[in-house]
């Protein structure tokens, strides 16, 4: 239980608890004038600080992480297993808590601070100790556990979306942890819950792989398994075929040099040839030139002029005959000479073809050994390729691979989920007696506002257990919040058969807005009887002009004051919890 919330600050009013039913009031009173308001007096400050000093985040305590509350100690004076603790946790060094107390049987063991002259421990480790103290809770390792965090927000509601659904202590607060903490509350078996949210998170990675692969940014890992089958042959006859042309393969140290020799013998080869189609030429026209000239005699000329009418005197006769012996010798010398010339020419033609047929053999067997062999780069190019075709075709294979995995892993899923939820069906019905008593609880606590039991009701489908309440007319927001009332009170009834844990309820007056004054009344009663037979604390916040007066039964009437631990007004400035307003 809580006994007492107190600063270090002199303006801050404490707040002391006593057992059973508390009532924190904001009061109007008659020199408030119409503008002033009880909102900001601190009744719900007071809850952020209860939470603050059980170790909630500061990120979640907007209301004091304000300028005027900079450096703030607030302390708790709480009952945890019977012993009295106080806890210090300022809003500075909000990091850490100080704590008194005998902490010999905690599950964790804290060096004394003598300077302190208390317990110094993270805020973490503070955690863990109340989820044990407080909830039984054990050290797990598994991803979703119930937590302390979570769970005591079902017994200390904060903000107005923590009463909108019974199951859920804040709007966003996510499926998983909702079934698994109220699973746990409700004595359900909560790590089948979490088993199958690690189910649905594989599903839902299943799912956004699948996603990814059909807007084609996961080319690598899922496609086409038929596609994949024929990129795959195509791959291996690839790499077969490479792997032939290597092992045949031979290295030539010198080939380049046999290629550039080679080359050289063509130029040279050309050159012979075309000198070879020169020397063909000259030869033909020499041929043709050494042919027998016919000589004209001098009879000849003589009958020509004869038949012209001119007859040559003997001296002309005699001169034309020297001349044509003269002529006849030059032919002759002429002919001599072509013949030596003839024969120079065609010895030099037998020599080309000689060269040409000497050097196209010398190419051709440069050009065998290139056929045959290659170069060390080649060879080093086609081993890359060979690799390559290789690296190809495993990633090939992986995705083939990757593909039948997850076709195999959603149908592996899909059966797993059904044994888990095949298992948890034979669990619910094992703890049926136990479950019965939740809703006993339940029907009774709305019956005692409504005149007739609501519906709780568990079922197990495909997204794990789904938690439902219902009471008759829950159409208006009241009427919604005092679905949370009544479960609220079921789980406190519930965890009352254990030693203190939690040991309290507390309700800001949010959970009564719009809720009528006859129900208000019977809620309270109830609550306040309830701590009487289960032994819990139940601390609420009211506005003064919605306490139902006039709607409770006179014994209660009569007793309710003594249940006021403290009055806070809206008449001055200092007059709420924290002595001023901001």
């Amino acid at each position: 239980m809580i006994r007492a919330v107190r600063s270090d600050h002199s303006s801050f009013k404490e707040v002391h608890f006593k057992e059973g039913f508390n009532v924190v009031l904001a009061e109007r009173t008659k020199e408030s004038t119409q503008k002033d308001t009880r909102n900001g007096l601190g009744k719900t400050t007071l809850i952020e600080i209860i939470h603050f000093c059980l170790g909630a985040s500061t990120k979640h305590n907007e209301g004091l992480r304000v300028k005027e509350l900079e450096d703030w100690t607030f302390m708790l004076d709480i009952t945890l297993k019977g012993k009295d603790y106080t806890i210090y946790r300022n809003t500075k060094d909000f990091t850490k808590v100080k704590i008194e107390g005998d902490i010999s049987a905690w599950p964790i063991k804290i060096d004394y601070d003598k300077i302190e002259r208390a317990y110094i421990m993270k805020v973490k480790e503070w955690t863990s100790v109340l989820g044990c103290l407080m909830f039984d809770l054990e050290e797990k390792r598994e991803k979703y556990n119930p937590s302390f965090r979570s769970l005591i927000s079902y017994f200390v509601r904060r903000g107005v979306g923590a009463f909108h659904n019974p199951f859920k202590h804040y709007s966003q607060q996510r499926e998983f942890d909702m079934q698994v903490n109220n699973a746990y509350l409700l004595g359900l078996n909560w790590e089948y819950a979490s088993e199958l949210q690690a189910i649905k998170d594989k599903e839902h990675t299943l799912q956004e792989l699948k996603k990814a692969s059909t807007q084609g940014l996961l080319t690598g890992f899922i496609g086409s398994l038929g596609e994949m089958e024929a990129e795959r042959v195509r791959l291996e006859d690839e790499v077969n075929a490479s792997q032939d042309q290597l092992k045949t393969f031979k290295v030539h140290p010198q080939y380049y040099s046999i290629y550039e020799e080679a080359n050289d013998l063509h130029k040279e080869i050309q050159d012979i040839k075309n000198k070879y189609v020169i020397n063909a030429q000259i030869l033909h026209k020499y041929e043709e030139g050494i042919q027998e000239e016919k000589d004209i005699s001098v009879d000849n000329v003589q009958q020509i002029y004869k038949e012209a009418g001119l007859i040559f005197h003997e001296s002309i006769v005699k001169r034309i005959k020297d001349t044509l012996e003269f002529h006849k010798t030059i032919v002759l010398n002429r002919k001599e000479y072509l013949r030596s010339e003839m024969k120079r020419i065609k010895r030099e033609i037998e020599q080309q073809k000689y060269q040409i047929e000497t050097l196209s053999d010398k190419r051709a067997q440069l050009l065998g050994i290139l056929k045959t062999h290659g170069a060390l780069e080649e060879y080093s190019m086609l081993q890359n390729r060979v690799v390559t075709l290789k690296t190809q075709l495993e990633e090939v294979e992986s995705r083939i691979k990757n593909l039948e995995s997850f076709e195999e892993g959603k149908s592996a899923l899909k059966i797993e989920k059904e044994e888990l939820l095949q298992k948890t069906h034979r669990d619910y019905q094992e703890r049926k007696i136990q479950l019965d008593n939740a809703r006993k609880f339940f029907n009774k606590n709305s019956e005692s506002l409504y005149s007739e039991p609501g519906v709780f009701s568990i079922d197990i489908g495909k997204i794990g257990y789904k938690f439902k309440v219902d009471i008759k007319r829950a159409g208006s927001q009241g009427i919604g919040y005092m679905k949370t009332f009544c479960y609220d009170l079921t789980l406190i009834q519930l965890r009352s058969n254990y030693a203190d844990m939690p040991g309290v309820l507390i309700h800001d007056s949010t959970i009564f807005d719009g809720v009528d004054e006859r129900q208000i009344a019977k809620a309270l009663e109830l609550a306040a009887g309830e701590t009487q037979k289960k032994g819990f604390q139940y601390i609420c916040n009211l506005n003064s002009d919605v306490v139902p007066y006039n709607d409770f039964t006179e014994k209660f009437r009569n007793e309710f004051d003594c249940f006021v631990c403290i009055k806070f007004t809206d008449a001055t400035d200092g007059g709420g919890l924290l002595g001023f307003r901001y």
